[in-house]
């Protein structure tokens, strides 16, 4: 049996936690149109009959202003450390950007496992443009393995799969067949959350945003659920409760729709505002929020 760990990384918006999803085919990481969605690097698990491959999904990197920027980055990059591939996701609508794009070079030209640069939302481009991408990547890359993909459309993932299952190794499986990501049920439920925290609210809101799961009890066939929004300001819990709760109380319902796909059982949801100022720069809050090693 092939076994293995794969990591994927790649800029804001590539479009990691759609592949990962669509991998896996189950909601273990949240997807925003909006920057800086994921924050923590989480394992989802795909299993077929030969083959079990923990994909981990990495914080998308970015130029770090913050203490919380500067853990995601780590995350990302720790992620390196003993994969057996590395998926490079690479937008290939976004034309290349010899700045940004090369400054990921350093990180991964040392690498000693197979690396893979796939170029996601290929149906989203054209010929001259992911032409000129593929010719850039494979000069800084020249080993590397190019692939196109649609996440979103779950285009060519199957070949994808297959080119990892020819660099993995033989071994065990790490986990059962019927897990599907290595965060506890308590980590999917605060992601789902401040998915529609960033999905409902302006842009004033979303990354001043972080969710805390006070309590989750089974009570017969039904789930309970508090769960705590916290924010930066007393404008931005305005904003999230809304004008007469509307806003809180669209969060809460779309969250808990989500929650009760995820989990298969009703859900009873409470979610309350809390503002704690800079706390994404405040290595206390950060912990206490799971932001930590």
């Amino acid at each position: 049996m092939k076994t293995g760990f794969v990591s994927i990384i790649g800029k804001t918006n590539a479009g990691k936690s759609t592949l990962i999803n669509a991998l896996v085919k189950s909601k273990i990481s949240i997807v925003t149109p909006k920057q800086q969605t994921t924050r923590n690097s989480i394992q989802g698990i795909y299993n077929d009959d030969d083959t079990q491959i923990v994909f981990i999904d990495t914080p998308g990197i970015l130029n770090p202003h913050q203490k919380l920027d500067e853990f995601m980055n780590k995350q990302a990059f720790t992620s390196l450390a003993g994969t057996d591939a590395v998926i490079l996701l690479v937008d290939g609508s976004v034309p290349f950007n010899s700045e940004k794009d090369k400054a990921i070079q350093p990180r991964l030209i040392t690498l000693e496992c197979p690396l893979f640069i796939v170029f996601n939302k290929i149906d989203l481009t054209n010929i001259y443009l992911i032409n000129n991408l593929k010719k850039e990547y494979q000069d800084m890359f020249p080993k590397a393995k190019i692939i196109e993909i649609s996440a979103i459309r779950e285009f060519n993932l199957d070949g994808l799969v297959t080119e990892i299952k020819n660099v993995l190794p033989e071994g065990n499986k790490y986990y059962p067949d019927d897990i599907k990501s290595d965060h506890p049920l308590s980590f999917l439920i605060g992601e789902i959350i401040r998915e529609k925290v960033l999905t409902f609210t302006s842009e004033e809101v979303p990354h001043c945003v972080a969710v805390k799961v006070e309590k989750v009890h089974k009570n017969n066939n039904a789930y309970v659920i508090d769960a705590t929004i916290i924010c930066e300001r007393s404008s931005q819990k305005g904003i999230i409760i809304g004008a007469q709760g509307k806003m809180i109380k669209r969060i809460g319902m779309a969250a808990r729709k989500d929650i009760e796909a995820l989990i298969g059982h009703k859900v009873n949801l409470s979610t309350y505002v809390r503002v704690e100022e800079n706390w994404r720069d405040s290595l206390s809050s950060l912990k206490s929020l799971g932001y930590s090693e």
